[in-house]
């Protein structure tokens, strides 16, 4: 049976991760995050791969290659909704010297990895 969009279940189970993902990263942009800062620095490494980086306090510098990614983070009020009450943590992301393709290439492993739940 297929769905108002056309597609049926199977095909668009095979698109949908692909879909959500961006196809251009600016130099500067910020998220309003649902997790923890423990859940982000338990998810960060994975996220971030091979590339060098460093932490000091709320902060994560990224070499990716001749460039860099400065992270910053605060902890925010959690959003509540009636009784359910989420986490939130606010990300400047700050590239510098990184090309629009590994920009890309960068945050689509970023943004698969920091990917939670679904639906």
């Amino acid at each position: 049976m297929p769905w108002p969009s056309g597609l049926r279940l199977r095909e668009a189970s095979r698109t949908a991760s692909w879909s959500l993902m961006q196809s251009f990263y600016p130099e500067r942009f910020e998220r309003d995050m649902a997790c923890t800062e423990e859940d982000w620095l338990r998810w960060l490494p994975q996220a971030i791969g091979d590339q060098h980086w460093k932490r000091q306090d709320c902060t994560v510098g990224v070499r990716i290659g001749d460039g860099a990614l400065g992270l910053k983070w605060e902890v925010a009020t959690p959003r509540v909704i009636a009784q359910i009450s989420m986490p939130r943590l606010l990300v400047r992301f700050r590239f510098a010297g990184v090309e629009d393709a590994a920009r890309h290439a960068f945050m689509t492993r970023f943004d698969l990895y920091m990917q939670r739940g679904g639906g």
